[in-house]
Protein backbone atom coordinates (compact mmCIF):
# COMPACT_ATOMS: atom_id res chain seq x y z
CA UNK A 1 0.00 0.00 0.00
CA UNK A 2 2.82 2.39 0.85
CA UNK A 3 4.39 1.72 -2.54
CA UNK A 4 1.07 2.57 -4.20
CA UNK A 5 0.88 5.91 -2.38
CA UNK A 6 4.48 6.70 -3.28
CA UNK A 7 3.81 6.06 -6.96
CA UNK A 8 0.62 8.14 -6.77
CA UNK A 9 2.53 11.04 -5.24
CA UNK A 10 5.22 10.78 -7.90
CA UNK A 11 2.64 10.78 -10.68
CA UNK A 12 0.93 13.84 -9.21
CA UNK A 13 4.26 15.59 -8.89
CA UNK A 14 5.16 14.77 -12.48
CA UNK A 15 1.74 16.01 -13.64
CA UNK A 16 2.22 19.31 -11.80
CA UNK A 17 5.73 19.75 -13.20
CA UNK A 18 4.50 18.90 -16.69
CA UNK A 19 1.65 21.41 -16.43
CA UNK A 20 4.04 24.10 -15.23
CA UNK A 21 6.43 23.42 -18.11
CA UNK A 22 3.62 23.50 -20.68
CA UNK A 23 2.31 26.74 -19.20
CA UNK A 24 5.75 28.33 -19.19
CA UNK A 25 6.48 27.21 -22.76
CA UNK A 26 3.13 28.48 -24.07
CA UNK A 27 3.55 31.89 -22.46
CA UNK A 28 7.20 32.17 -23.46
CA UNK A 29 6.38 31.40 -27.09
CA UNK A 30 3.47 33.83 -27.13
CA UNK A 31 0.89 31.04 -27.60
CA UNK A 32 -1.62 31.49 -24.76
CA UNK A 33 -4.26 29.57 -26.73
CA UNK A 34 -2.28 26.40 -26.07
CA UNK A 35 -3.63 26.65 -22.51
CA UNK A 36 -7.24 25.68 -21.69
CA UNK A 37 -7.83 28.39 -19.07
CA UNK A 38 -6.68 31.48 -20.97
CA UNK A 39 -9.47 33.62 -22.46
CA UNK A 40 -10.05 33.38 -26.18
CA UNK A 41 -8.57 36.17 -28.29
CA UNK A 42 -9.22 36.10 -32.04
CA UNK A 43 -5.98 38.03 -32.64
CA UNK A 44 -3.82 35.38 -30.94
CA UNK A 45 -2.13 32.56 -32.88
CA UNK A 46 -4.21 29.38 -33.11
CA UNK A 47 -3.44 27.04 -30.23
CA UNK A 48 -4.39 23.58 -29.04
CA UNK A 49 -7.56 24.86 -27.32
CA UNK A 50 -8.67 27.54 -29.77
CA UNK A 51 -11.24 25.29 -31.44
CA UNK A 52 -12.85 24.26 -28.17
CA UNK A 53 -13.03 27.87 -27.00
CA UNK A 54 -14.69 28.86 -30.27
CA UNK A 55 -17.21 26.03 -29.91
CA UNK A 56 -18.04 27.20 -26.38
CA UNK A 57 -19.26 30.50 -27.87
CA UNK A 58 -22.42 28.72 -29.09
CA UNK A 59 -23.85 29.43 -25.62
CA UNK A 60 -22.44 32.94 -25.19
CA UNK A 61 -23.52 35.37 -27.89
CA UNK A 62 -22.46 38.54 -25.99
CA UNK A 63 -18.96 37.15 -25.53
CA UNK A 64 -18.78 36.13 -29.20
CA UNK A 65 -19.79 39.61 -30.35
CA UNK A 66 -17.32 41.22 -27.94
CA UNK A 67 -14.52 39.13 -29.41
CA UNK A 68 -15.44 40.20 -32.94
CA UNK A 69 -15.62 43.83 -31.83
CA UNK A 70 -12.22 43.60 -30.15
CA UNK A 71 -10.72 42.08 -33.31
CA UNK A 72 -12.11 44.91 -35.44
CA UNK A 73 -14.54 42.73 -37.38
CA UNK A 74 -17.54 44.66 -38.68
CA UNK A 75 -20.89 42.89 -38.84
CA UNK A 76 -24.64 43.29 -38.61
CA UNK A 77 -26.42 41.25 -35.93
CA UNK A 78 -29.64 39.86 -37.42
CA UNK A 79 -31.51 38.85 -34.24
CA UNK A 80 -33.88 35.90 -33.82
CA UNK A 81 -34.72 33.90 -36.91
CA UNK A 82 -36.45 30.69 -37.91
CA UNK A 83 -38.70 28.55 -35.73
CA UNK A 84 -39.06 25.15 -34.13
CA UNK A 85 -35.96 23.01 -34.61
CA UNK A 86 -34.59 25.73 -36.87
CA UNK A 87 -34.83 28.62 -34.42
CA UNK A 88 -31.67 30.58 -33.68
CA UNK A 89 -30.76 34.05 -32.51
CA UNK A 90 -27.05 34.53 -33.13
CA UNK A 91 -26.84 35.03 -36.89
CA UNK A 92 -24.86 37.92 -38.28
CA UNK A 93 -23.73 39.22 -41.63
CA UNK A 94 -20.10 40.18 -42.06
CA UNK A 95 -19.70 43.64 -43.55
CA UNK A 96 -17.37 44.06 -46.54
CA UNK A 97 -14.14 45.67 -45.40
CA UNK A 98 -11.13 46.95 -47.28
CA UNK A 99 -8.50 44.26 -47.50
CA UNK A 100 -10.80 41.55 -46.13
CA UNK A 101 -11.89 38.45 -48.01
CA UNK A 102 -15.34 38.83 -49.56
CA UNK A 103 -17.97 36.09 -49.55
CA UNK A 104 -20.04 35.12 -52.56
CA UNK A 105 -22.97 35.25 -52.26
CA UNK A 106 -22.52 38.21 -49.90
CA UNK A 107 -25.84 37.52 -48.17
CA UNK A 108 -24.46 34.65 -46.09
CA UNK A 109 -25.46 34.94 -42.41
CA UNK A 110 -23.79 32.30 -40.24
CA UNK A 111 -24.01 32.08 -36.47
CA UNK A 112 -21.60 34.26 -34.53
CA UNK A 113 -19.29 31.34 -33.52
CA UNK A 114 -19.01 30.27 -37.16
CA UNK A 115 -18.23 33.85 -38.20
CA UNK A 116 -15.53 34.08 -35.51
CA UNK A 117 -13.97 30.82 -36.65
CA UNK A 118 -14.15 31.94 -40.28
CA UNK A 119 -12.22 35.12 -39.53
CA UNK A 120 -9.52 33.18 -37.69
CA UNK A 121 -9.41 30.71 -40.60
CA UNK A 122 -8.96 33.57 -43.07
CA UNK A 123 -6.17 35.21 -41.07
CA UNK A 124 -4.26 32.16 -39.87
CA UNK A 125 -4.86 29.57 -42.57
CA UNK A 126 -6.35 30.73 -45.88
CA UNK A 127 -4.27 33.82 -46.60
CA UNK A 128 -0.93 32.34 -45.40
CA UNK A 129 -1.55 29.22 -47.50
CA UNK A 130 -2.48 31.25 -50.58
CA UNK A 131 0.61 33.42 -50.20
CA UNK A 132 2.84 30.39 -49.72
CA UNK A 133 1.39 28.32 -52.57
CA UNK A 134 0.42 30.96 -55.14
CA UNK A 135 2.39 34.03 -54.09
CA UNK A 136 -0.82 36.06 -53.76
CA UNK A 137 -3.85 36.38 -51.54
CA UNK A 138 -7.42 35.15 -51.74
CA UNK A 139 -9.89 37.83 -52.79
CA UNK A 140 -13.13 35.92 -52.39
CA UNK A 141 -14.54 32.75 -50.81
CA UNK A 142 -17.39 31.08 -52.69
CA UNK A 143 -19.91 29.09 -50.67
CA UNK A 144 -23.21 27.19 -50.85
CA UNK A 145 -24.73 28.92 -47.84
CA UNK A 146 -25.05 28.59 -44.11
CA UNK A 147 -28.68 28.36 -42.95
CA UNK A 148 -30.89 25.56 -44.26
CA UNK A 149 -33.77 24.16 -42.22
CA UNK A 150 -33.23 20.46 -42.85
CA UNK A 151 -32.11 17.23 -41.32
CA UNK A 152 -28.70 15.74 -41.97
CA UNK A 153 -28.25 14.76 -45.64
CA UNK A 154 -31.79 16.01 -46.33
CA UNK A 155 -33.37 12.92 -44.76
CA UNK A 156 -36.99 12.88 -43.60
CA UNK A 157 -36.03 11.70 -40.10
CA UNK A 158 -33.07 11.79 -37.76
CA UNK A 159 -30.95 14.58 -36.34
CA UNK A 160 -31.16 18.07 -37.74
CA UNK A 161 -28.13 19.41 -39.57
CA UNK A 162 -25.98 22.14 -38.03
CA UNK A 163 -27.16 24.17 -41.02
CA UNK A 164 -30.61 24.27 -39.38
CA UNK A 165 -29.28 26.77 -36.86
CA UNK A 166 -26.72 28.47 -39.15
CA UNK A 167 -23.92 26.76 -37.23
CA UNK A 168 -22.32 25.55 -40.47
CA UNK A 169 -21.16 26.81 -43.83
CA UNK A 170 -20.27 24.94 -47.03
CA UNK A 171 -17.22 26.31 -48.83
CA UNK A 172 -17.19 25.66 -52.58
CA UNK A 173 -14.06 27.46 -53.72
CA UNK A 174 -11.76 30.47 -53.68
CA UNK A 175 -10.94 33.34 -56.02
CA UNK A 176 -7.36 34.62 -55.97
CA UNK A 177 -6.26 38.22 -56.36
CA UNK A 178 -5.49 37.66 -60.05
CA UNK A 179 -9.00 36.25 -60.66
CA UNK A 180 -8.02 32.58 -60.76
CA UNK A 181 -10.71 30.26 -59.31
CA UNK A 182 -9.89 27.27 -57.13
CA UNK A 183 -12.82 24.85 -56.92
CA UNK A 184 -13.33 21.81 -54.70
CA UNK A 185 -15.26 19.87 -57.35
CA UNK A 186 -12.53 20.35 -59.95
CA UNK A 187 -9.26 20.71 -58.10
CA UNK A 188 -9.37 18.54 -54.97
CA UNK A 189 -8.05 15.34 -56.57
CA UNK A 190 -5.90 16.88 -59.30
CA UNK A 191 -2.20 17.03 -58.49
CA UNK A 192 -0.75 20.50 -58.36
CA UNK A 193 -0.82 23.76 -56.44
CA UNK A 194 -4.61 24.05 -56.34
CA UNK A 195 -5.03 20.68 -54.64
CA UNK A 196 -2.16 21.46 -52.29
CA UNK A 197 -3.85 24.70 -51.27
CA UNK A 198 -7.26 23.07 -50.76
CA UNK A 199 -5.82 20.34 -48.57
CA UNK A 200 -3.89 22.88 -46.52
CA UNK A 201 -6.95 25.01 -45.82
CA UNK A 202 -8.96 21.89 -44.93
CA UNK A 203 -6.30 20.73 -42.49
CA UNK A 204 -6.01 24.20 -40.96
CA UNK A 205 -9.78 24.42 -40.47
CA UNK A 206 -9.67 21.35 -38.25
CA UNK A 207 -8.07 23.35 -35.42
CA UNK A 208 -10.87 25.93 -35.52
CA UNK A 209 -14.15 24.15 -36.30
CA UNK A 210 -15.89 21.30 -34.49
CA UNK A 211 -16.48 19.39 -37.71
CA UNK A 212 -14.66 19.62 -41.03
CA UNK A 213 -15.84 17.34 -43.85
CA UNK A 214 -14.18 17.33 -47.27
CA UNK A 215 -14.39 15.32 -50.50
CA UNK A 216 -12.27 12.72 -48.69
CA UNK A 217 -15.25 12.01 -46.41
CA UNK A 218 -17.93 10.94 -48.90
CA UNK A 219 -19.50 11.75 -52.26
CA UNK A 220 -22.01 14.13 -50.65
CA UNK A 221 -19.09 16.46 -49.94
CA UNK A 222 -17.39 16.13 -53.32
CA UNK A 223 -17.89 19.80 -54.14
CA UNK A 224 -17.42 21.55 -50.82
CA UNK A 225 -15.86 21.77 -47.37
CA UNK A 226 -18.45 21.49 -44.63
CA UNK A 227 -17.36 23.59 -41.65
CA UNK A 228 -19.48 23.66 -38.51
CA UNK A 229 -19.17 24.97 -35.00
CA UNK A 230 -21.27 22.71 -32.81
CA UNK A 231 -21.35 22.96 -29.04
CA UNK A 232 -20.16 19.36 -28.72
CA UNK A 233 -16.75 20.61 -29.86
CA UNK A 234 -16.40 22.34 -26.50
CA UNK A 235 -16.71 18.92 -24.84
CA UNK A 236 -13.95 17.37 -26.89
CA UNK A 237 -15.77 15.59 -29.74
CA UNK A 238 -14.38 16.77 -33.06
CA UNK A 239 -14.21 15.43 -36.62
CA UNK A 240 -11.74 16.20 -39.40
CA UNK A 241 -12.07 14.16 -42.57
Amino acid sequence: MRAFYRWTQRLLWLALVGSALICGYALMKGRPQDLPWTPLDLAQPVGMFTGRKLAALTQDLPQCQQLLDRAGVEYVALGARGGGKCAYGDALRLKPAEGAIAYAPASVAPSCPVAAALKMWEWNVVQPAAQRVFGQQVRKIEHFGSFSCRRMYGRSSGDFSEHATADAIDIAGFVLADGRRIRLIRDWKVEGKSAQFLHEVRDGACALFSTVLSPDYNSAHADHLHLDQAERGAMGWRACR
